[in-house]
């Protein structure tokens, strides 16, 4: 072989040695290094994670706030043992206000069903009983003989919450939704006391 066609072979084999370096320099997409893999998501802040028990935090209190006072239950007395009583506390639920004296057969007679009432749905009913055109002492006796001392009882000898209500006879019932909206104020016998009550706790 003569020394030309020895440094052509040589060249050649520079030029393609070159070539074949700058192709793997290069590379083919393909054979490219895999990317880099996704930052992971930003850790959720204290804040983002309270905001769902923030909500339901406020639901619970708007399901545990107070009702709203009516004006028919804004209005206080003294208890027949001469205890303060606010009758905003029975916002909220059905409530039957009775008003009797002690000295009425009547209402000796609506006693009973007055008590059972109160035992049956002690908690979804409030009765208050508001005694008046009597003294103290009788209207004790009076709930301790037809015994319905589990409902509380106001004093009302002078005739103040009489007056409010418009109460001229015993005995009569005033009858309050939950939203204390009046819906009852008469005289009732004891079916139609009891009647009336069903439907308003269902």
């Amino acid at each position: 072989m003569t020394v030309t066609k020895i440094k052509s072979v040589l060249v050649a084999t520079a030029v393609a040695g070159a070539l074949t370096g700058a192709l793997a320099g290069c590379g083919d997409p393909a054979a490219a290094p895999p990317a880099a893999a996704a930052q992971p998501a930003a850790a959720a802040q204290p804040g983002d994670a309270a905001q769902p028990a923030d909500a339901e935090q406020g639901a619970a209190q708007a399901a545990g706030a107070p009702a709203v006072v009516p004006a028919s239950l804004k209005f206080t007395g003294q208890t027949l043992d001469g205890k303060s009583f606010d009758a905003a506390t029975m916002a909220g639920k059905p409530t039957i206000l009775w008003f009797w004296a002690p000295w009425c057969a009547t209402c000796a007679s609506e006693a009973m069903s007055i008590a059972d009432l109160r035992d049956q749905y002690a908690d979804r009913l409030n009765i208050l009983g508001i005694a008046g055109m009597g003294n103290n002492k009788d209207m004790h006796e009076f709930v301790s003989d037809l015994e319905v001392g589990a409902v509380p009882h106001l004093d009302d000898e002078p005739g103040k919450l009489w007056k409010k209500f418009g109460i001229t006879e015993q005995s009569t019932y005033v009858i309050l939704d939950k939203a204390g909206k009046v819906v009852v104020k008469s005289y009732l016998d004891d079916l139609q006391l009891t009647t009336k009550v069903k439907s308003l706790v269902a």
